[in-house]
C-alpha cells in the first residue's frame, strides 16, 4: 500500500514536473522568438490613444427649447478627450437628419466615416458622402466639411449635385448648412433633364 501511494507520488510529480518544465520551455521559446520595440508597446498602452468613451448602435436627439433639431444615427462612437483637441469619431458611418422650425425633416447626411473636432466645432465627413436638402437635391462627394460656428458646408473634392432638372459636376462647393443655397467653385459639366 505504502509502495502504491509512492507510486502514484512520483507519477503525479513526474507529470505535473513534465508540465511545468514544457510550459516553461514554449514560455522560453515565445519570449525569445517575439521582439518587442518598447516605443510600440508605449504607443499601444498610453492613455491618449484610447478612446474614453465607445457607443455602439448610437441613436441622439440634440433640441433647442424642446423642438427636435438633428437627430444623429451611427453603428458606433468613439470620444478621445485626454488628447490636446479631443474629437469624436464615428469609424462605422454616420446618418445625420436636420430638422425645420416645424420639427420636420429639412435635410439629411450620410457618410461611411465621420470625425468631430470639439474644440473648433467642425465635422469631417468622408468616403460615399452624401447630402439631400427639402427641395430633394442630392450632393455627392468623398470629403465634406461642415463648420457650426460659420453654419457652412464645403469641400475642395469632386462634387456632383442632382436636382430635379440637372446633373452638375465640378470641384469644389460651398453652401449654408441646409444645403438649400449652394455654389459649385469649379462647374465641369451640366446634364439637363427632360421630364
Amino acid at each position: 500500500m505504502i509502495i502504491s501511494l509512492l507510486t502514484r507520488l512520483v507519477r503525479y510529480t513526474i507529470s505535473t514536473l513534465s508540465i511545468k518544465v514544457i510550459t516553461v520551455f514554449i514560455g522560453s521559446v515565445m519570449l525569445c522568438s517575439c521582439k518587442n520595440d518598447i516605443d510600440v508597446i508605449n504607443t499601444f498602452t498610453e492613455i491618449h490613444n484610447l478612446p474614453t468613451q465607445s457607443v455602439k448602435n448610437l441613436e441622439t436627439i440634440y433640441t433647442d427649447s424642446g423642438k427636435i433639431q438633428i437627430k444623429l444615427l451611427a453603428p458606433k462612437l468613439k470620444r478621445f478627450s485626454n488628447v490636446e483637441e479631443p474629437y469624436i469619431e464615428f469609424p462605422a458611418g454616420i446618418e445625420v437628419i436636420f430638422f425645420d422650425k416645424k420639427q420636420e425633416p429639412e435635410s439629411q447626411l450620410t457618410a461611411k466615416y465621420a470625425i468631430y473636432s470639439e474644440t473648433n466645432e467642425l465635422w469631417e465627413a468622408r468616403d460615399s458622402v452624401i447630402a439631400i436638402n427639402n427641395l430633394g437635391d442630392t450632393l455627392n462627394t468623398e470629403l465634406l466639411f461642415w463648420d457650426e460656428k460659420k453654419e457652412l458646408i464645403y469641400t475642395n473634392k469632386f462634387v456632383k449635385i442632382t436636382t430635379e432638372n440637372e446633373v452638375i459636376w465640378g470641384e469644389g462647393l460651398e453652401a449654408n448648412q441646409e444645403f438649400t443655397d449652394w455654389k459649385i467653385k469649379n462647374v465641369k459639366g451640366t446634364i439637363y433633364i427632360d421630364k
